[in-house]
Protein backbone atom coordinates (compact mmCIF):
# COMPACT_ATOMS: atom_id res chain seq x y z
CA UNK A 1 0.00 0.00 0.00
CA UNK A 2 1.27 3.37 -1.21
CA UNK A 3 0.49 5.93 1.42
CA UNK A 4 1.25 8.47 -0.85
CA UNK A 5 -1.18 7.65 -3.92
CA UNK A 6 -3.88 7.20 -1.56
CA UNK A 7 -3.63 10.53 0.03
CA UNK A 8 -3.09 12.08 -3.26
CA UNK A 9 -6.70 9.94 -4.53
CA UNK A 10 -8.27 10.67 -1.17
CA UNK A 11 -7.60 14.66 -2.01
CA UNK A 12 -7.59 14.61 -5.68
CA UNK A 13 -8.92 18.14 -6.20
CA UNK A 14 -6.73 20.46 -4.02
CA UNK A 15 -4.06 17.71 -5.63
CA UNK A 16 -5.18 18.68 -9.69
CA UNK A 17 -5.23 22.26 -9.02
CA UNK A 18 -2.28 22.60 -7.23
CA UNK A 19 -0.26 20.47 -9.94
CA UNK A 20 -1.65 22.58 -12.85
CA UNK A 21 -0.57 26.01 -11.19
CA UNK A 22 2.96 24.61 -10.59
CA UNK A 23 2.85 23.35 -14.36
CA UNK A 24 2.05 27.13 -15.45
CA UNK A 25 4.50 28.29 -13.32
CA UNK A 26 7.34 25.65 -14.77
CA UNK A 27 5.93 26.50 -18.31
CA UNK A 28 7.14 29.80 -17.69
CA UNK A 29 10.24 29.07 -16.70
CA UNK A 30 10.80 26.76 -19.63
CA UNK A 31 9.34 29.59 -22.18
CA UNK A 32 12.05 31.92 -20.75
CA UNK A 33 14.95 29.24 -21.30
CA UNK A 34 13.68 28.61 -24.69
CA UNK A 35 13.01 33.01 -25.69
CA UNK A 36 16.34 33.17 -24.04
CA UNK A 37 18.15 29.82 -26.31
CA UNK A 38 15.95 31.90 -29.75
CA UNK A 39 17.36 35.25 -28.51
CA UNK A 40 20.69 33.97 -29.66
CA UNK A 41 19.86 31.28 -32.50
CA UNK A 42 18.27 34.26 -33.86
CA UNK A 43 20.99 36.65 -33.69
CA UNK A 44 23.68 34.13 -34.95
CA UNK A 45 22.27 32.40 -37.50
CA UNK A 46 23.22 34.12 -40.76
CA UNK A 47 26.60 34.26 -39.43
CA UNK A 48 26.58 30.21 -39.01
CA UNK A 49 24.63 29.94 -41.88
CA UNK A 50 27.07 31.89 -44.46
CA UNK A 51 30.06 30.52 -42.78
CA UNK A 52 32.72 32.68 -44.40
CA UNK A 53 36.07 32.33 -43.14
CA UNK A 54 36.43 36.69 -42.28
CA UNK A 55 34.62 39.38 -42.24
CA UNK A 56 35.94 43.21 -43.30
CA UNK A 57 33.48 45.40 -42.24
CA UNK A 58 34.61 49.20 -41.73
CA UNK A 59 37.29 50.59 -39.98
CA UNK A 60 37.16 50.70 -36.13
CA UNK A 61 33.88 49.11 -36.45
CA UNK A 62 32.17 45.94 -34.39
CA UNK A 63 30.88 44.99 -38.09
CA UNK A 64 27.33 45.45 -39.91
CA UNK A 65 25.37 43.35 -36.71
CA UNK A 66 26.54 44.94 -34.06
CA UNK A 67 26.35 48.90 -35.70
CA UNK A 68 26.22 50.90 -39.03
CA UNK A 69 29.28 49.81 -40.94
CA UNK A 70 30.04 51.36 -44.58
CA UNK A 71 32.56 50.22 -47.08
CA UNK A 72 33.54 51.41 -50.54
CA UNK A 73 31.61 48.01 -53.23
CA UNK A 74 35.27 48.38 -55.13
CA UNK A 75 36.94 46.84 -51.68
CA UNK A 76 35.53 43.35 -52.76
CA UNK A 77 37.80 44.02 -55.97
CA UNK A 78 40.39 44.50 -53.89
CA UNK A 79 40.14 41.67 -51.49
CA UNK A 80 40.47 39.32 -54.46
CA UNK A 81 43.81 40.33 -54.88
CA UNK A 82 45.03 39.52 -51.78
CA UNK A 83 47.72 36.26 -51.78
CA UNK A 84 45.08 33.35 -49.96
CA UNK A 85 41.82 34.50 -50.68
CA UNK A 86 39.71 32.38 -52.92
CA UNK A 87 36.38 34.57 -52.99
CA UNK A 88 34.84 37.46 -51.90
CA UNK A 89 31.46 39.05 -51.97
CA UNK A 90 29.61 41.83 -50.65
CA UNK A 91 27.34 41.94 -47.86
CA UNK A 92 24.28 44.39 -47.64
CA UNK A 93 21.79 44.72 -44.42
CA UNK A 94 19.35 47.08 -43.34
CA UNK A 95 15.99 47.31 -41.92
CA UNK A 96 12.72 49.06 -43.43
CA UNK A 97 9.21 49.10 -42.43
CA UNK A 98 6.57 49.70 -45.31
CA UNK A 99 2.80 49.55 -45.45
CA UNK A 100 1.68 46.51 -47.46
CA UNK A 101 -2.10 44.83 -48.07
CA UNK A 102 -2.90 47.24 -45.24
CA UNK A 103 -1.15 46.54 -42.52
CA UNK A 104 2.71 47.35 -41.41
CA UNK A 105 5.66 44.43 -42.88
CA UNK A 106 9.22 44.80 -40.72
CA UNK A 107 11.54 43.11 -42.89
CA UNK A 108 15.41 43.23 -42.54
CA UNK A 109 16.94 43.24 -46.09
CA UNK A 110 19.78 41.35 -46.54
CA UNK A 111 21.45 41.94 -50.11
CA UNK A 112 22.74 38.67 -52.08
CA UNK A 113 26.33 39.19 -53.96
CA UNK A 114 24.41 38.29 -57.39
CA UNK A 115 25.27 36.48 -59.63
CA UNK A 116 28.06 34.49 -57.72
CA UNK A 117 25.30 34.17 -54.43
CA UNK A 118 21.54 32.91 -55.63
CA UNK A 119 20.74 32.32 -51.78
CA UNK A 120 20.67 28.21 -52.65
CA UNK A 121 22.46 28.03 -49.08
CA UNK A 122 18.89 29.49 -47.40
CA UNK A 123 16.68 26.96 -45.79
CA UNK A 124 13.50 27.24 -48.96
CA UNK A 125 10.76 26.05 -47.92
CA UNK A 126 9.06 26.99 -51.15
CA UNK A 127 9.89 28.45 -54.06
CA UNK A 128 13.28 29.18 -55.66
CA UNK A 129 16.23 31.24 -54.96
CA UNK A 130 16.68 34.08 -56.93
CA UNK A 131 17.37 33.45 -60.69
CA UNK A 132 17.60 37.13 -61.97
CA UNK A 133 19.08 40.17 -61.21
CA UNK A 134 16.04 42.20 -59.97
CA UNK A 135 13.11 42.57 -58.94
CA UNK A 136 12.73 39.24 -57.27
CA UNK A 137 12.79 38.35 -53.52
CA UNK A 138 13.02 35.37 -50.88
CA UNK A 139 11.21 36.06 -48.00
CA UNK A 140 10.75 34.58 -44.12
CA UNK A 141 7.57 33.11 -43.33
CA UNK A 142 7.41 35.36 -40.49
CA UNK A 143 6.40 38.46 -42.65
CA UNK A 144 3.42 36.53 -44.03
CA UNK A 145 4.22 37.07 -47.44
CA UNK A 146 2.50 34.35 -49.66
CA UNK A 147 4.66 33.46 -52.93
CA UNK A 148 4.09 35.18 -55.79
CA UNK A 149 3.11 37.67 -54.03
CA UNK A 150 4.29 41.37 -54.92
CA UNK A 151 5.50 43.84 -52.44
CA UNK A 152 5.97 47.87 -53.70
CA UNK A 153 9.12 49.05 -52.32
CA UNK A 154 10.35 52.69 -53.28
CA UNK A 155 10.17 52.73 -56.93
CA UNK A 156 9.77 48.75 -57.82
CA UNK A 157 7.78 46.24 -57.18
CA UNK A 158 9.68 42.77 -56.20
CA UNK A 159 7.94 39.12 -56.37
CA UNK A 160 8.25 36.56 -53.64
CA UNK A 161 10.01 33.71 -55.85
CA UNK A 162 10.68 31.53 -51.98
CA UNK A 163 9.90 31.33 -48.66
CA UNK A 164 12.33 30.17 -46.07
CA UNK A 165 11.78 29.57 -42.53
CA UNK A 166 14.11 30.69 -39.34
CA UNK A 167 15.57 33.41 -40.81
CA UNK A 168 14.71 36.08 -37.98
CA UNK A 169 17.35 39.21 -37.09
CA UNK A 170 18.37 40.17 -33.85
CA UNK A 171 15.33 41.93 -33.36
CA UNK A 172 12.84 39.58 -34.14
CA UNK A 173 11.96 40.56 -37.74
CA UNK A 174 11.61 38.25 -40.65
CA UNK A 175 15.13 38.38 -43.18
CA UNK A 176 13.99 39.25 -46.70
CA UNK A 177 16.95 38.05 -49.48
CA UNK A 178 17.10 40.18 -52.64
CA UNK A 179 20.62 40.86 -55.04
CA UNK A 180 22.46 43.31 -53.53
CA UNK A 181 21.77 45.87 -56.12
CA UNK A 182 18.38 45.74 -55.21
CA UNK A 183 19.15 45.71 -51.33
CA UNK A 184 20.98 48.65 -52.20
CA UNK A 185 18.24 50.85 -54.44
CA UNK A 186 15.96 49.71 -51.62
CA UNK A 187 18.12 51.88 -48.96
CA UNK A 188 19.05 54.49 -51.10
CA UNK A 189 15.36 55.31 -52.25
CA UNK A 190 14.22 58.62 -51.85
CA UNK A 191 11.61 60.68 -53.61
CA UNK A 192 10.98 62.55 -56.48
CA UNK A 193 11.37 66.24 -54.78
CA UNK A 194 14.72 65.54 -53.29
CA UNK A 195 16.36 63.81 -55.95
CA UNK A 196 15.25 66.71 -58.22
CA UNK A 197 17.00 69.19 -55.78
CA UNK A 198 19.80 67.05 -55.68
CA UNK A 199 20.33 67.19 -59.13
CA UNK A 200 19.49 71.02 -58.95
CA UNK A 201 22.17 71.76 -56.52
CA UNK A 202 24.86 69.28 -58.27
CA UNK A 203 24.01 71.24 -61.72
CA UNK A 204 24.44 74.85 -59.60
CA UNK A 205 28.03 73.60 -58.50
CA UNK A 206 29.29 72.49 -61.08
CA UNK A 207 27.75 75.78 -63.17
CA UNK A 208 29.76 77.72 -60.82
CA UNK A 209 33.09 76.08 -61.47
CA UNK A 210 35.89 77.09 -64.23
CA UNK A 211 35.18 73.45 -65.56
CA UNK A 212 31.34 74.30 -65.65
CA UNK A 213 32.32 77.45 -68.05
CA UNK A 214 34.95 75.51 -69.80
CA UNK A 215 32.84 72.64 -70.60
CA UNK A 216 28.89 73.04 -70.36
CA UNK A 217 28.11 70.05 -71.19
CA UNK A 218 28.98 68.94 -67.63
CA UNK A 219 26.53 71.26 -65.99
CA UNK A 220 23.86 68.97 -68.11
CA UNK A 221 25.60 65.87 -67.18
CA UNK A 222 25.60 67.01 -63.22
CA UNK A 223 22.11 66.94 -63.46
CA UNK A 224 21.40 63.40 -64.54
CA UNK A 225 21.00 60.42 -62.74
CA UNK A 226 23.66 59.63 -60.25
CA UNK A 227 24.74 56.67 -62.08
CA UNK A 228 25.44 58.39 -64.80
CA UNK A 229 28.00 60.75 -62.63
CA UNK A 230 31.58 58.70 -63.50
CA UNK A 231 32.91 61.10 -60.35
CA UNK A 232 30.30 59.83 -58.00
CA UNK A 233 31.46 56.36 -56.24
CA UNK A 234 28.56 53.16 -56.50
CA UNK A 235 26.64 52.21 -53.32
CA UNK A 236 28.61 51.81 -50.19
CA UNK A 237 27.93 48.14 -48.77
CA UNK A 238 27.95 46.87 -45.07
CA UNK A 239 30.73 44.29 -45.01
CA UNK A 240 32.61 41.70 -47.52
CA UNK A 241 32.27 38.08 -47.04
CA UNK A 242 35.73 36.72 -47.32
CA UNK A 243 36.77 32.70 -47.85
CA UNK A 244 40.39 31.85 -48.14
CA UNK A 245 42.41 28.87 -50.22
CA UNK A 246 42.27 25.39 -48.57
CA UNK A 247 45.53 25.31 -47.15
CA UNK A 248 45.72 28.86 -46.63
CA UNK A 249 46.16 30.03 -42.62
CA UNK A 250 43.08 32.49 -42.25
CA UNK A 251 44.78 34.76 -39.48
CA UNK A 252 47.92 35.53 -41.86
CA UNK A 253 45.20 36.82 -44.82
CA UNK A 254 43.11 38.44 -41.82
CA UNK A 255 47.08 40.19 -40.89
CA UNK A 256 47.25 41.66 -43.71
CA UNK A 257 43.77 42.90 -44.83
CA UNK A 258 44.11 44.64 -41.01
CA UNK A 259 47.43 46.43 -42.19
CA UNK A 260 45.14 48.62 -44.27
CA UNK A 261 43.70 51.59 -43.14
CA UNK A 262 39.93 51.49 -44.14
CA UNK A 263 39.26 48.20 -43.10
CA UNK A 264 39.04 45.85 -39.68
CA UNK A 265 38.74 42.41 -40.16
CA UNK A 266 37.06 39.43 -38.51
CA UNK A 267 36.80 35.64 -37.89
CA UNK A 268 33.11 34.65 -38.13
CA UNK A 269 33.95 33.40 -34.38
CA UNK A 270 35.12 37.12 -33.68
CA UNK A 271 31.94 38.63 -35.15
CA UNK A 272 29.89 36.07 -33.72
CA UNK A 273 31.27 37.02 -30.10
CA UNK A 274 31.22 40.32 -30.45
CA UNK A 275 27.44 40.40 -31.83
CA UNK A 276 26.51 38.74 -28.39
CA UNK A 277 28.65 40.85 -26.07
CA UNK A 278 26.97 44.08 -28.03
CA UNK A 279 23.63 44.48 -29.07
CA UNK A 280 22.31 40.92 -27.42
CA UNK A 281 24.44 41.24 -24.21
CA UNK A 282 21.67 42.76 -21.66
CA UNK A 283 18.52 41.00 -23.22
CA UNK A 284 20.62 37.91 -22.37
CA UNK A 285 21.30 38.88 -19.11
CA UNK A 286 18.06 40.05 -18.46
CA UNK A 287 16.26 37.04 -19.57
CA UNK A 288 18.48 35.06 -17.61
CA UNK A 289 17.75 36.51 -14.04
CA UNK A 290 14.39 36.66 -14.74
CA UNK A 291 14.41 32.80 -15.28
CA UNK A 292 16.74 32.53 -12.19
CA UNK A 293 14.14 34.53 -10.73
CA UNK A 294 11.60 32.31 -11.95
CA UNK A 295 12.96 28.95 -10.72
CA UNK A 296 13.45 30.50 -6.99
CA UNK A 297 9.96 31.71 -6.97
CA UNK A 298 8.81 28.18 -8.02
CA UNK A 299 10.86 26.29 -4.83
CA UNK A 300 9.22 28.66 -2.74
CA UNK A 301 5.82 27.94 -3.86
CA UNK A 302 6.02 24.48 -3.86
CA UNK A 303 7.48 24.52 -0.28
CA UNK A 304 4.32 26.46 0.62
CA UNK A 305 1.97 23.83 -0.85
CA UNK A 306 3.99 20.73 0.43
CA UNK A 307 3.72 22.22 3.97
CA UNK A 308 0.52 23.34 3.76
CA UNK A 309 -0.49 19.81 2.31
CA UNK A 310 1.22 18.61 5.49
CA UNK A 311 -0.56 20.27 7.73
CA UNK A 312 -3.91 19.23 6.27
CA UNK A 313 -2.25 15.68 7.23
CA UNK A 314 -1.12 16.70 10.84
CA UNK A 315 -3.86 14.32 12.20
CA UNK A 316 -2.93 11.19 9.82
CA UNK A 317 0.40 11.78 10.83
CA UNK A 318 -0.09 11.38 14.62
CA UNK A 319 -2.23 8.64 14.17
CA UNK A 320 0.43 6.69 11.89
CA UNK A 321 2.93 7.31 14.72
CA UNK A 322 0.17 6.38 17.64
CA UNK A 323 0.35 3.04 15.42
CA UNK A 324 4.11 2.71 15.67
CA UNK A 325 5.20 3.37 11.84
CA UNK A 326 8.36 4.52 11.40
CA UNK A 327 9.78 7.99 10.82
CA UNK A 328 11.16 7.25 7.32
CA UNK A 329 7.47 6.17 6.00
CA UNK A 330 6.30 9.46 6.99
CA UNK A 331 9.61 11.37 5.30
CA UNK A 332 8.51 8.84 2.14
CA UNK A 333 4.88 9.50 2.33
CA UNK A 334 5.70 13.44 1.83
CA UNK A 335 9.16 12.86 -0.22
CA UNK A 336 6.91 11.18 -2.71
CA UNK A 337 4.12 13.40 -2.76
CA UNK A 338 6.31 16.43 -3.58
CA UNK A 339 8.04 14.29 -6.40
CA UNK A 340 5.13 13.47 -7.98
CA UNK A 341 3.67 17.62 -7.33
CA UNK A 342 7.02 18.72 -9.85
CA UNK A 343 7.08 15.36 -12.36
CA UNK A 344 3.27 15.91 -13.59
CA UNK A 345 3.73 19.77 -13.41
CA UNK A 346 6.99 19.35 -15.42
CA UNK A 347 4.87 17.43 -17.46
CA UNK A 348 2.29 19.59 -17.57
CA UNK A 349 4.38 22.58 -18.81
CA UNK A 350 5.73 20.69 -21.67
CA UNK A 351 2.30 19.62 -23.35
CA UNK A 352 1.07 23.05 -23.06
CA UNK A 353 4.45 25.13 -24.02
CA UNK A 354 3.99 22.67 -27.71
CA UNK A 355 0.92 24.23 -27.87
CA UNK A 356 1.51 27.64 -26.96
CA UNK A 357 5.28 28.52 -27.42
CA UNK A 358 4.18 28.27 -31.23
CA UNK A 359 2.22 31.53 -30.75
CA UNK A 360 5.04 33.78 -29.70
CA UNK A 361 5.40 36.98 -31.52
CA UNK A 362 9.18 35.65 -31.04
CA UNK A 363 10.64 32.34 -31.95
CA UNK A 364 11.01 29.90 -28.33
CA UNK A 365 13.83 27.46 -28.77
CA UNK A 366 13.81 24.22 -26.48
CA UNK A 367 16.06 22.32 -26.93
CA UNK A 368 17.12 18.84 -25.59
CA UNK A 369 19.53 19.66 -22.84
CA UNK A 370 18.04 22.48 -21.78
CA UNK A 371 14.70 20.25 -20.68
CA UNK A 372 16.96 17.59 -18.99
CA UNK A 373 18.35 20.43 -17.12
CA UNK A 374 15.24 21.79 -16.01
CA UNK A 375 14.06 18.04 -15.04
CA UNK A 376 16.62 18.03 -13.20
CA UNK A 377 16.36 21.43 -11.37
CA UNK A 378 12.56 20.51 -10.79
CA UNK A 379 13.77 17.18 -9.11
CA UNK A 380 16.55 19.59 -6.93
CA UNK A 381 13.69 21.26 -6.29
CA UNK A 382 10.82 18.91 -5.09
CA UNK A 383 13.48 17.03 -2.58
CA UNK A 384 14.25 20.74 -1.06
CA UNK A 385 10.15 21.75 -1.25
CA UNK A 386 9.60 18.46 0.82
CA UNK A 387 12.45 19.74 3.56
CA UNK A 388 9.95 21.94 5.21
CA UNK A 389 7.07 19.67 5.09
CA UNK A 390 9.21 16.82 6.47
CA UNK A 391 10.37 19.34 9.52
CA UNK A 392 6.73 20.29 10.34
CA UNK A 393 5.73 16.70 10.37
CA UNK A 394 8.69 15.51 12.35
CA UNK A 395 7.74 18.05 15.21
CA UNK A 396 4.51 16.36 15.31
CA UNK A 397 3.48 13.92 18.43
CA UNK A 398 1.37 11.15 18.62
CA UNK A 399 -0.79 12.51 21.43
CA UNK A 400 -2.19 15.07 19.17
CA UNK A 401 -4.56 12.65 17.73
CA UNK A 402 -6.13 12.57 20.37
CA UNK A 403 -6.52 16.80 20.36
Amino acid sequence: MNLALRDVRYHLGSFVFTTVGIGLLLMIVMGMGGIYRGLVDDATVLIDRIDADLWVVQRDTRGPFAEVSRLPAALEDRLRAVPGVSASRRFVSHTIQREHAGRSVRMTVQGLAWPEDHGAWLPLIAGRSLDTAHFGLIADRSLGLDLGETLQLGQDRYTVVGITAGMISQAGDGMAFFTSNDAQAIQNDGDGESQRLERAARSARVGAADIGRIQPGLIERAGGSSGNVPVLAPPPVSAVQVWVAPGTDPAQVARTIAGWGDASVYTSAEQRDLLLAGPVDKSRRQIGLFRALLIAISAIIMALVIYTMTLDKVHDIALLKLMGARNRVIVGLILQQSLLLGTLGYAIAWLLGQRIFPLFPRRVLITGPDLLMLAGIVVGISVLASGLGIWKAMRVRAGEVLS
